[in-house]
């Protein structure tokens, strides 16, 4: 298992916050003595424009540099744009290593990604690395086709907007509905498809769909599969309303290791204390024998 992380991901946020600098110093501090054998890389330098611009607008990353909020979920840290640059790199970084060495890589970074859009950052994401690696890893690293598989509690809309009617990219996302963006509610092609799940659905429906919905991945024969890893579906999450439980996320890297395919995973959401242990379970079952 390869674990890319910047400790600078961490230099910005409030504790006021759901996503919050905690969340990944919790998580590394609990992944590094559990398991000294997984190797640790700080990613390149941050992603430059030729990048970003592969999904995002030119105004967009324009945008990044001007010191106000862009909403009340995605204030202006200064710093901001080098932040998610970054995490931009770590992510094509991931895709790259995937494709090479076909063996687990998972990018522990921040900001998340998957609501910002080509040309808006929302949601507590300011670009979308997950979309931009998919974009990359066509043009730039030799895939000719790339599955995203979204399991994060929110709809990826960001990354639906930024990829559907790409040629060779596959959508698949697994969300809450009625839940933010409020999003997702329908399949918008054969391509870019959505499960969404109602607040508190059982765990044995809520992974039914995540089973199909990989299923579905699967069926498209990617080349690559790029995995927007959000925890916020487990049951004690305090922005969510779902039902999945640690051991339930161990299943989900089961399944992907069982897909026999390279694949690369990124953090998205997750945001309650228990996050290092949900990650944990996946990372452990995703990379077991591998």
């Amino acid at each position: 298992m390869l674990i890319l992380h910047d400790a600078r991901c961490a230099e910005y946020g409030s504790a006021m916050r759901p996503e919050q600098p905690a969340r990944v110093l919790r998580t590394v501090a609990h992944l590094r003595p559990a398991h000294p054998e997984w190797t640790w890389r700080e990613p390149a330098a941050p992603a430059g424009d030729d990048v970003l611009l592969l999904a995002h607008t030119a105004a967009h990353v324009r945008r990044l540099g001007q010191a106000r909020d862009f909403d009340s979920d995605t204030p202006y840290f200064a710093g901001i744009g080098d932040h998610a640059r970054r995490a931009v790199a770590a992510a094509v970084e991931a895709a790259a290593h995937a494709l090479r060495e076909r063996t687990p890589v998972f990018a522990l970074m921040r900001p998340p990604g998957h609501h910002a859009t080509a040309g808006q950052a929302m949601g507590f994401c300011y670009l979308n690395q997950i979309a931009i690696a998919a974009v990359a890893a066509r043009g730039r690293l030799g895939a000719e086709r790339v599955a995203v598989w979204d399991f994060d509690a929110h709809h990826g809309n960001g990354t639906e907007a930024i990829l559907h009617g790409r040629e060779g990219v596959f959508f698949a996302s697994v969300h809450q509905h009625p839940g933010y963006p409020g999003t997702g509610t329908q399949d918008l092609g054969p391509r870019t498809r959505n499960w969404p799940v109602a607040p508190r659905t059982p765990r044995a429906e809520h992974m039914a769909a995540l089973r199909a919905s990989l299923d579905a991945v699967q069926a498209f024969a990617p080349d690559l599969i790029l995995v927007s890893a959000g925890f916020d579906a487990y049951a004690r999450d305090p922005i969510t309303a779902m039902t999945l439980e640690t051991e339930d996320f161990a299943t989900l890297g089961t399944w992907l290791r069982a897909t026999g395919r390279p694949a690369a995973a990124l953090l998205e959401g997750g945001y309650s204390p228990d996050l290092p242990l949900l990650v944990d379970a996946f990372l452990s079952a995703w990379n077991k024998a591998a």
